[in-house]
């Protein structure tokens, strides 16, 4: 059964797509914790961070690298954060999130964005890779 990243990668259910490569999709988390909020998935569906073979999961870490320059390029922030937790989907995936405090970590508070905010910020951050 696909995960529901494999879903989005596959095109199946609609995201906002930030990069992506033969190996890695990039795309805005839809439940942000700050605006810019970017989830970066390894197309193989493997359920744990530490179960990825090593080339993959340097990989990952490179892709997400890319992406979180380009984000701090596009929104405003202190830091970018790096989050890897992996309860809420069986499928290993990096939140990015832009940072102004400690509390933007925590996904206890969300953003509420428009269709066309998400849009023009996965735009934005394409531009900037």
């Amino acid at each position: 059964m696909s995960t529901l990243f494999t879903k989005i990668i596959n095109g199946d259910i609609p995201s906002y797509k930030v990069a992506e490569n033969d190996d890695f999709y990039a795309f805005l988390d839809v439940n942000p914790n700050a605006k810019g909020h970017t989830l970066v998935v390894p197309k193989k569906e493997v359920n744990k961070l530490f179960e990825l073979d090593e080339e993959t999961y340097n990989g990952l870490m490179s892709f997400s690298r890319r992406i979180a320059i380009a984000l701090e390029k596009t929104i405003p922030c202190n830091r970018i954060g790096m989050a890897v937790i992996g309860l809420e989907v069986p499928h290993v995936h990096v939140h990015l999130i832009p940072l102004e405090k400690m509390q933007d970590i925590q996904f206890m508070h969300k953003v509420k964005l428009q269709p066309a905010e998400f849009e023009a910020i996965a735009k934005s951050i394409s531009a900037n890779l």
